[in-house]
């Protein structure tokens, strides 16, 4: 692959991670995982542990306009968060323990059950 297709790939690949992550809140790591393992080819594990770098300044920027706007619910936000720091803590820890091929799978899985539910 040419470096400039790369390059290209990359930066649409960042804008549409950041218009998911802006639009539904979140999301970004739906978009971004698969598009670093099937455009990039980024390893699985890579790919996991990369999002989570990309998605941070995305939400940032999303949080400081939603805050401006006053649509943040605070008192649910700092409870969740609390449970998310533990949650992504323990993640992390599991990432390299969870072969690739059933990583794949597991996350299939979460992303068709949560559309569904979304759905539904």
């Amino acid at each position: 692959m040419k470096k400039s297709s790369f390059s290209i790939k990359i930066a649409l690949l960042g804008l549409i991670t950041g218009l998911v992550n802006g639009l539904f809140g979140s999301g970004g790591g739906t978009v971004i995982v698969p598009g670093m393992f099937f455009l990039l080819d980024v390893e699985e594990h890579k790919a996991h542990a990369t999002a989570i770098s990309i998605i941070l300044p995305l939400t940032i920027v999303s949080m400081f306009i939603y805050f401006r706007h006053g649509i943040i619910v605070w008192d649910i936000t700092y409870k969740v968060a609390l449970g998310g720091i533990l949650g992504g803590y323990i993640g992390a820890r599991l990432l390299n323990r969870i072969p690739s091929h059933l990583l794949r799978k597991g996350f299939a899985i979460f992303m068709i059950l949560a559309a569904l539910r979304m759905v539904f």
